[in-house]
Formats: C-alpha cells, sequence, structure tokens
C-alpha cells in the first residue's frame, strides 16, 4: 500500500513539474488530478471553420510524431471551441485550457488565442511532440490541469535581418514555426540595408538585379576587403513578391503580423549601387557592400562615413523613387505599419550638397539634422496616401515627427520615453536588455562581437518604465542584426534562450518574474528544441569572469547566472574538474605565465564549455 501511495505521489508531482514548464508563463495556471491519455482512438473536435483549421494543427502534430491520424469533427474527447459568448476576461489573443481524465477543452473568443492554446497544449504533452518522425515507447498524456491566459502586451515582435545574410523562403518560415512556439506574433522583416536589397519592386528592377548580390567574402563582417570593380557578385537573393505573398500568408495563418522595414535615408547603398543618382554624391562605383569597414565611429554616437549610403532629401526624385517602392510594399503588406528606419543616418554629404543647402535655406533650417525630419515627414505623407503607419527607430524623433508616427526604442529605454511623453505610440526594444545579435557568454568561447548581452540582463527587462503612461508602450521586441550570422541554424542559436526570456516579459503578468523558475523551464525547453533540432545557447552555464586590480593585485572573480552550478579553476597547468579547486571567493592571479582554466559542474557532472585565460587576457579585463 505504501509503495502504491508512493508511486502515485511521484505521478501528480511528474505531472505537476510537466505542468508548470510553459513558457511564456501563463497568468493562471492550476494542477488538477489526474491525466487524459491520447492513443489511436482519440477524438478530436471543433466547433466551426476557424477552430477547426486550429484542431488539424494538432493532428497533424500528432500524426508525425505519435503516428497516430485522428479525423477533426464537430465533438472530440480533445475539443477546440472558439466562444459563441466571447470571455471577456482573455480578450482577442487570451485562451482557456482544462484538462483531466474525461479529455481536454481548448476555447477562446479568436483564432489567434485558441492558436496560442494549442501551443501551450503541446507544451504539456511530452517533448517527442516536437520530433519530425514517429517516435515509438512514448506515453502520451496531458496532465490535469486549469489554465487561463492572455497576453500583457499586444506587440511581442522579434525582428529577423535578412539583408546582410540572406536566408530562404523555408528559413523564414522555420524561424515564424519557432517563434509562435513561444506566443510571439510579430515578425520585423529587415529587408533593405547597405549589404543587400532582398524584395522585388517590379516599377524599379535593378534594386534586386543589383542590389540584391554582393561579392563573395569570408572573414569577419566589417574586416573584409573592398569589392574590385568587375569583380563577380554571387552571393545574396531575394524574395520575389510571390515569395512574399506566400510567407505573409504563411505568417497569418499563425497569427502573426510581418511589419516590413525598408532601412532609410541612411544604411542605403544596396540601393544606392542600384541607383546612384540617389545620393549627394550620385558614385557610378558604389557597390553593395560585403562587410568591409566604412565607417569610423567615434565612442560617443557620433560617426563618420567613408562612403555615402545616404539619400539625398533634397531630390524630387528620391522621394519618386519612394513612392514607387511603397506603393508595391503597401499592397504586399497588410498591416498597418511599414518601417521606414531612420537610424544611423550620417549628414556628413548633405553639409557639403548644394541642393541640399538651398532646402535648408529655403525651409529655414539652421542645422542639417533638420533634413531628416523634413525627409522623414515627407516620407510619412507618402506612407499615409496608401494607408500605413510610418514606423522608425528613435532617430525619427530627431527634427521632428508627426504624433501618429510610432517609435522603437533602441537605444537603451531613453527614446521610448521621450516619445510616450510626447503621446508616441512605443515599441520597446532596447539594445541593453533586446539585441539578440549580441554575445550572449563567455568572449574567449562565443565568437566576439561589439557588445555582449547575458540571458539574465534580458531577463531583468521591464518595458514599461516608472516615468511614462503604459498605454503608449504597445510592447516589445528582441533584434537579430545577422552580420555574424550566415545561416538559420546559428540565428536560432543567438536567438534561444534570450527570446524565451522575452516571451515571459511581453505575455506574462508584471510582477510574476521568478529567475530561477523560469531556468527550470527553460531547461525543459533545452530538451524539447534538441527533439525539434532547433538551435539554441547553452552560455548560461558558463562561468563569468571578471578581473580587477586591488592594490597592485590581479585579482579574479567567477559567477554563475544559474543558483546550482558548481565552478572549478586551475592556475597550474592541469585540466580542470570537480577536483579541483572549488571557487569560493576572489582570488590572486600569480604574477607569473600562468594561465587560468576554469570548468562548470552540476551534481559532480561537467555542464558548461571549458574557459582558458592566459594572465594577460585578465589584464586586459582588469582594464590594465
Amino acid at each position: 500500500m505504501k509503495k502504491h501511495i508512493f508511486l502515485l505521489l511521484l505521478s501528480i508531482l511528474t505531472i505537476d513539474v510537466l505542468a508548470q514548464n510553459i513558457i511564456p508563463k501563463p497568468v493562471e495556471i492550476k494542477s488538477t488530478a489526474g491525466n487524459f491519455a491520447i492513443t489511436a482512438a482519440t477524438t478530436i473536435g471543433a466547433n466551426n471553420t476557424e477552430s477547426r483549421k486550429i484542431a488539424q494543427m494538432f493532428t497533424d502534430k500528432l500524426k508525425q510524431a505519435a503516428g497516430f491520424n485522428p479525423k477533426v469533427q464537430k465533438t472530440g474527447a480533445i475539443q477546440f471551441t472558439i466562444n459563441a459568448t466571447p470571455n471577456t476576461t482573455i480578450g482577442d489573443e487570451g485562451y482557456t485550457l482544462e484538462s483531466s481524465a474525461a479529455g481536454v477543452k481548448v476555447a477562446a473568443n479568436k483564432p489567434a488565442g485558441l492558436f496560442y492554446g494549442l501551443q501551450s497544449l503541446l507544451q504539456l504533452l511530452p517533448k517527442e511532440i516536437e520530433s519530425k518522425a514517429a517516435v515509438k515507447g512514448v506515453k502520451w498524456s496531458v496532465p490535469g490541469v486549469k489554465v487561463l491566459d492572455y497576453p500583457r502586451f499586444g506587440w511581442r515582435g522579434l525582428m529577423l535581418d535578412v539583408s546582410r545574410h540572406f536566408f530562404s523562403k523555408d528559413d523564414v518560415k522555420r524561424y515564424i514555426d519557432n517563434m509562435v512556439r513561444y506566443k510571439f506574433n510579430t515578425l520585423h522583416w529587415h529587408l533593405t540595408d547597405d549589404n543587400g536589397w532582398r524584395i522585388e519592386i517590379k516599377s524599379l528592377p535593378k534594386l534586386t538585379e543589383v542590389g540584391a548580390w554582393r561579392v563573395a567574402r569570408d572573414g569577419r563582417f566589417g574586416d573584409r576587403k573592398e569589392p574590385q570593380e568587375g569583380e563577380p557578385t554571387p552571393y545574396g537573393g531575394f524574395y520575389t513578391q510571390e515569395d512574399i505573398k506566400e510567407i505573409v500568408k504563411y505568417a497569418d495563418e499563425r497569427g502573426v503580423t510581418i511589419v516590413p522595414e525598408v532601412d532609410i535615408p541612411g544604411h542605403s547603398m544596396a540601393a544606392i549601387a542600384a541607383y546612384p543618382e540617389l545620393s549627394c554624391t550620385k558614385d557610378p562605383k558604389t557597390k553593395v557592400n560585403p562587410g568591409t569597414n566604412f565607417a569610423e565611429w567615434f565612442g560617443d554616437g557620433k560617426f563618420k562615413m567613408f562612403i555615402d549610403n545616404t539619400l539625398n532629401p533634397s531630390d524630387e526624385k528620391v522621394y519618386e523613387f519612394l513612392d514607387k517602392v511603397f506603393t508595391e510594399i503597401a499592397v504586399l503588406f497588410p498591416n498597418k505599419y511599414i518601417h521606414a528606419g531612420g537610424d544611423e543616418c550620417y549628414k556628413g554629404f548633405w553639409e557639403n550638397d548644394p541642393g541640399c543647402q538651398v532646402l535648408m535655406k529655403k525651409m529655414g533650417m539652421k542645422h542639417v539634422e533638420e533634413l531628416q525630419g523634413y525627409f522623414m515627414k515627407r516620407v510619412e505623407s507618402i506612407l499615409a496616401a496608401k494607408g500605413k503607419k510610418l514606423l522608425g527607430w528613435d532617430e525619427i524623433l530627431e527634427g521632428g515627427i508627426s504624433p501618429t508616427a510610432t517609435v522603437m526604442s533602441w537605444r537603451g529605454v531613453k527614446g521610448g520615453i521621450e516619445a510616450a511623453k510626447m503621446k508616441h505610440d512605443v515599441v520597446m526594444t532596447p539594445s541593453t536588455f533586446a539585441y539578440l545579435d549580441y554575445n550572449q557568454g563567455e568572449a574567449t568561447i562565443d565568437p566576439p562581437i561589439y557588445a555582449s548581452l547575458r540571458l539574465s540582463k534580458t531577463y531583468s527587462f521591464e518595458p514599461v518604465p516608472d516615468e511614462v503612461d503604459a498605454k503608449y508602450i504597445l510592447g516589445g521586441q528582441g533584434n537579430l542584426w545577422t552580420e555574424q550570422i550566415p545561416t538559420i541554424r546559428y540565428a536560432e542559436y543567438m536567438t534561444y534562450p534570450r527570446a524565451w526570456a522575452l516571451s515571459d516579459i511581453y505575455w506574462s503578468p508584471k510582477g510574476s518574474k521568478d529567475w530561477n523558475n523560469f531556468t527550470k523551464r527553460m531547461e525543459d525547453h533545452f530538451d524539447r528544441a534538441d527533439v525539434a533540432e532547433m538551435g539554441y545557447s547553452k552560455a548560461v552555464y558558463d562561468a563569468i569572469v571578471k578581473a580587477s586590480m586591488k592594490d597592485g593585485k590581479l585579482m579574479a572573480e567567477l559567477a554563475s547566472e544559474l543558483a546550482d552550478i558548481d565552478i572549478y579553476y586551475t592556475m597550474d597547468d592541469t585540466m580542470p574538474d570537480n577536483f579541483s579547486t572549488k571557487y569560493t571567493q576572489p582570488f590572486e592571479v600569480p604574477d607569473a605565465q600562468i594561465t587560468l582554466r576554469i570548468a562548470t559542474y552540476r551534481n559532480g557532472k561537467p555542464i558548461g564549455h571549458l574557459i582558458t585565460l592566459k594572465r594577460e587576457d585578465l589584464k586586459k579585463r582588469a582594464g590594465q
């Protein structure tokens, strides 16, 4: 009897753990007694055409992973329902989910909410549900739960940059598939930049004939050799308008809005390579940039461009060009926004251009920066004529914009605070918390880039600053710039698990954060990602290494993002393991030619990467 009671308690405990592993964390989730076993005979129900589409997605998953092939009918043991009478608590994207030994009920007011209910249901199933082929020997059961869930923010986004590296149509769909598992609903698609123009504009064919292709180069982005005259340009690609329609439809079926970005007036070298007359310098030798260093940065946000990558704000032909571009884009993307960039626009070529000087005098402008405000207002008018709203990076505040423009705050939260106080809608996407291209672990392990962003820092993000009215904060997103990201697998590695943290932040209620709870859920999703063959980083397991000088001595300080990680190190040219010196407090690094080697363990098993640092490396970290 005691044995049976123990097994029953263990079973309930196991079910409870499974039930609590949903990302993002639901508003309310309660474990209940019993569980529902899914078999080949299980019936699937849907109460109307819209719910039937969601139910069919579930049966497709079951067929792929379990080998079951249930038919969708009007009612079933697993029932998907669009509410006839709306549940006012859950809104358009919320859902309820109840499971017991008798069956499973998922209900929502709208298809989007029912789709998110499906994602939570899938996360309640064994990880093998993510398998691409039928798995034998799995007990397919749903733990007993009651879930009431709805999002905190309406804008829950990820940005994918396809200019620096082109990602195929299937790659983009894969990125969308991974987003929606975690209830993201917006894909910000960065389609144009200095390094490639990725969308077909039929009235301007050179944009893709010339602007979509560049010379082939290896090595780090920013350190590559300049293109040579007459050199072949085999690297690149673009999406036809039919491709765009297909991807937009695919996203819409999964509750994802795609917001296209055409980055102007700066970041326009690919467009200028195709149409040099659009710039102030009108240099016919302008090439699509393959990743060369074409700017000098001064460390205070100021910079100088060596190559003109900026559209000419004083040339009416530029606005005629943009009208053609946005006319075709507006038809392809049904959402109300078009992102027009506005960031990192170098004004040096404008200062020396006679046409720009004439325009400034005509408009009574005293500073060249005002030309960007003039340019963005013209762009806003073009977009408004096509029924679209202007969305731009926080630089669009410089020079003034209309109250209808929406701002993405990327240079920290300062721009978002300023915009919200001016009663602009704001999407919070600060580099300090949400730039997914930043190094996420030890710089000697992960390929280095110009900044770092640990998972724990991302998880600490709060999108609504205390000093602003929350109604102006639409939500937020994570941004994935791809200078150093050439493949979709690596794009996933850089996106997750930090995007899981952002998922919690943008969906779950304010005040519900719990780092230890999140990391437990995260580790469950590492296992699920393995089954799904999805890329992700385990940098959270690696030691954090800091160095400082104290009383003329070089000191090393080690830490971990996780509470249950043990850190061991050596400085005697031996390989560290869990029998080496265990880190307990900062220690002195001898003044000798030593190498510090660091390993992390959990429960006596190695878990992180080996970190190797010479004394000179530590001195650099200490600022010596």
